[in-house]
């Protein structure tokens, strides 16, 4: 972890106490620890620097322990932070130390903090009152820090999505283009493969209801396709209807999948075939399970390393299913399978006509 890796779980809620001198440490220690505080201490410049990797969430010390080689290591600390972080450092003086030449000194050195000054003796109360606001700022820091995580996870999702809506629309207008007579023929029929596209984007992520059978986002996703001549999709399973997450969730999978094939896979050549069904385990629990095999492809060769796609599935039909999925890259065709509870995904499982 580098010092700009601020994501240790519960880091961010630890209280670093540099005090080396008389008791003061064993006292500060003692007293945050009785209001529930998560505290750890440091005698020397190893140890400090050690423990700030780790991203503490307040930083606390007498202005007698910061030597300049100390001031310097927290120096680098602060900057190699993230931009959402701003270590609180709260600073304990004494009445006879020149408080005024501390405080410009280490806001010239640490620009990237925020201080907060006591001059002892102090109550107890104002302490730990002190620290505990300082700890709140942190869980805001850390707040944006997941925001922002999220908000680049997203964007990077977004992206690889419009890549491979893209490549559909382009895989769909270079086949409509070859059988085209007429530019009327062209544009008409490249139109509506269109529309077919859009369709299963329309019905589960603007659908107003709250389910949708996976029946119909099988024929929503692989109309398209089927409408360009490619009728090697084969998709069959009991009525199942999902809920509107697990259905968009699946759709998205499909649509992987289905771009994939066109690209890499089975549906990249005359004589491949896909098979995708599901169906009711009625003897675990009962579970649903869900299929996806390619065949007559060209031989499959198992990445070197997991793509967004691959990694993307993964996390996916993991999080639906709450199993991991079992991707194989073997010669014959690429299989993925994947179980779980039917519950997780379907609307009112337990009603025999929903099943």
């Amino acid at each position: 972890m580098s010092e700009g890796d601020l994501v240790e779980p519960g880091a961010l809620d630890q209280v670093l106490i540099l005090a080396p001198y008389r008791r003061d440490a064993a006292y500060l220690g003692q007293l945050l620890a009785e209001y529930d505080m998560a505290v750890t201490t440091c005698a020397s410049a190893e140890e400090l620097a050690g423990h700030l990797l780790s991203g503490p969430g307040v930083f606390v010390t007498t202005h007698e322990a910061l030597t300049p080689a100390l001031i310097d290591i927290v120096a680098k600390h602060l900057s190699a932070q993230p931009p959402w972080s701003e270590m609180p450092i709260v600073v304990l003086l004494d009445r006879a130390s020149p408080n005024s030449r501390i405080r410009g000194q280490l806001a010239a050195a640490w620009p990237r903090s925020r201080q907060l000054f006591y001059q002892r003796p102090l109550t107890q109360v104002e302490l730990v009152s002190g620290i505990q606001s300082a700890l709140l700022a942190r869980m805001r820091q850390r707040e944006v820090r997941d925001h922002i995580e999220r908000e680049i996870e997203l964007r990077r999702e977004l992206n690889h999505r419009v890549k491979n809506i893209l490549a559909s629309v382009s895989s769909i207008f270079e086949m409509t283009r070859r059988g085209a007579t007429s530019v009327e023929a062209l544009a008409g029929d490249f139109g509506a493969r269109l529309t077919a596209l859009s369709n299963v984007h329309s019905a589960v992520f603007e659908a107003k209801g709250e389910s949708i059978s996976i029946a119909e986002i099988a024929q929503l996703t692989f109309d398209p396709y089927r409408q360009m001549g490619i009728s090697r999709i084969d998709a069959a399973g009991p009525p199942i209807m999902l809920t509107r997450e697990a259905g968009t969730t699946l759709a998205l999978c499909l649509h992987e999948l289905t771009t994939n094939a066109i690209k890499y896979g089975a549906l990249s050549v005359p004589d491949g075939r896909v098979t995708f069904c599901w169906d009711i385990l009625a003897n675990y629990g009962p579970d649903l399970s869900v299929l996806w095999q390619e065949a007559g492809g060209p031989p499959v060769v198992a990445p070197s390393r997991s793509g967004y796609g691959t990694r993307y599935l993964r996390a996916a039909l993991a999080g639906l299913l709450g199993t991991k999925p079992d991707i194989q890259f073997v010669p014959e065709g690429l299989r993925c399978e994947v179980r779980g509870p039917l519950i997780r995904v379907a609307c009112n499982p337990k009603a025999p006509a929903d099943v």
